[in-house]
């Protein structure tokens, strides 16, 4: 019994997968803004982690999302500064949660 296999060119109807940064992103997004998770430190610590690539790659919402919790749950200075730098770039880029949330925090 001989099995046909699908030539290497041929097209397919199926999507390719979403962009993992993409992914990460949304799943973030949506962790943060349940309200049953949200306040959970550990889900925002893993939540913190999944922007931090997004917002390395220079996509503002995860540079604002990620901005505004190092500013606001985290207790070292690092942090907050690395918070600042964040806000700056979102708020650069137009995001205007991140510009308000800069007027409204003690400069770092």
């Amino acid at each position: 019994m001989k099995f046909r296999s699908k030539s290497p060119d041929s097209t397919s109807s199926v999507t390719p997968p979403a962009e993992p940064k993409r992914l990460s992103l949304k799943v973030a997004l949506w962790l943060l803004d349940n309200p049953h998770l949200g306040e959970n430190r550990n889900i925002k610590h893993f939540a913190g982690r999944l922007l931090k690539t997004p917002a390395r790659q220079g996509v503002v919402v995860a540079q604002s999302r990620l901005g505004q919790m190092l500013c606001r749950d985290c207790g070292t200075a690092r942090d907050r500064r690395i918070g600042h730098e964040l806000l700056r770039q979102a708020a650069r880029a137009g995001d205007q949660g991140a510009q308000l949330l800069l007027k409204q925090l003690p400069s770092g």
